[in-house]
C-alpha cells in the first residue's frame, strides 16, 4: 500500500467535500447491498457500485490502486474466510455465505472509504453473532474519536470489544487516516494500548475499520496477490466508516441513507 507519512488536518470546507464523497461511496454500497442474493455474481455488484460513483460525478479510489499489479475493480468483495481485498469476478453468490463489501469513492480531490459485511439469503447463527459484534466494535471505536484522546484508545477499545466476545483481530491489516490520499497516517491498528499514540484533535480523519475472525488472528494472502483469508479458513467480517474529529466530537462521513436488517 501507498501511504502518506504525514497527518494532514481537514478544514471545515474540506470536511464537507469529504461528506459528500461519504455519500455518494454509501449510496454505491447500498445499491451493491441490494443486489445481494445467491446466484447473483460478484463482478454485478461491481458494475452496480461503479454506476452509482461515475453517475455522480465522482471516480472509483480502489480502481488502478497500485499493489503487486493495480487493483482491477471498483470493490473489494471477500467471501467468507476472506477478510479483505477479494477481487470481483464470477463467483455467484451462494445462500449462507456473508460477504464483506468494501469502498472507495474520490470526489473533488477527496476520498470516501466504507465498509459492510452481509449475509446472503439465511445465514448461520455463528456467523450473524460474527456480523453483529464486528458492527458493534466499529461503533465502540468510533466512540473512542474526541479531541484529547489517542489513536491507542480506539485501537483497544475494538481489541477489547473483539477479544472479550471470543473473536481475534488481524495484527498486518488495519484502519488508517484518510483524505486527499487513500491512506494517509496515521495507521489505526484494531489492538493496540490505550493512551499511546497520536493525540486526536478536530480535522483528522480516519478511517475505522474493524476486522474480525472466528479462528485465528493469522492471514495468508492468496495467489491473486490481493485477496487476503484466515490462515485457518475461518470465518472473516469487516465493518467500517470514514470518521472525521469534530470539537462536538466524532461525525461519520460515510452514513448509509438505508437500514437493512433492523440495523
Amino acid at each position: 500500500m501507498v501511504w502518506q507519512r504525514n497527518v494532514v488536518v481537514k478544514s471545515a470546507e474540506e470536511i464537507e467535500i469529504m461528506q459528500e464523497a461519504g455519500r455518494i461511496n454509501a449510496l454505491a454500497l447500498d445499491a451493491a447491498r441490494q443486489m445481494i442474493r445467491p446466484g447473483v455474481t460478484t463482478a454485478k455488484l461491481d458494475k452496480a457500485a461503479e454506476e452509482i460513483i461515475r453517475d455522480h460525478g465522482a471516480a472509483p479510489t480502489f480502481k488502478g490502486y497500485p499493489g503487486a499489479y493495480p487493483y482491477p475493480a471498483t470493490l473489494t468483495i471477500s467471501v467468507n474466510e476472506a477478510l479483505v481485498h477479494g477481487i470481483p469476478g464470477k463467483y455467484e453468490l451462494q445462500p449462507g455465505d456473508i460477504v464483506s463489501i468494501d469502498c472507495g469513492t474520490t470526489y473533488n480531490g477527496f476520498i470516501g472509504d466504507s465498509a459492510f459485511t452481509a449475509g446472503v439469503g439465511e445465514i448461520s447463527e455463528p456467523a450473524r453473532q460474527l456480523l453483529d459484534t464486528t458492527e458493534r466494535a466499529l461503533y465502540v471505536g468510533i466512540e473512542q474519536m474526541h479531541s484529547g484522546k489517542r489513536i491507542g484508545d480506539i485501537s483497544a477499545a475494538i481489541q477489547q470489544y473483539a477479544e472479550g466476545h471470543g473473536y481475534h483481530v488481524p495484527r498486518e491489516y488495519s484502519g488508517h487516516g484518510v483524505g486527499r490520499q487513500m491512506h494517509e497516517a496515521p495507521q489505526v491498528p484494531n489492538y493496540g494500548r490505550a493512551g499511546r499514540g497520536l493525540v486526536l484533535r478536530p480535522g483528522i480523519t480516519l478511517a475505522i475499520e474493524p476486522m474480525l475472525l472466528v479462528g485465528t488472528f493469522r492471514t495468508r494472502v492468496l495467489p491473486d496477490q490481493w485477496t487476503v483469508v484466515s490462515a485457518d479458513g475461518s470465518l472473516t467480517a469487516h465493518f467500517e466508516h470514514t470518521v472525521a474529529v469534530t470539537e462536538n466530537g466524532p461525525l461519520i462521513l460515510t452514513p448509509s441513507e438505508k437500514v437493512v436488517d433492523g440495523r
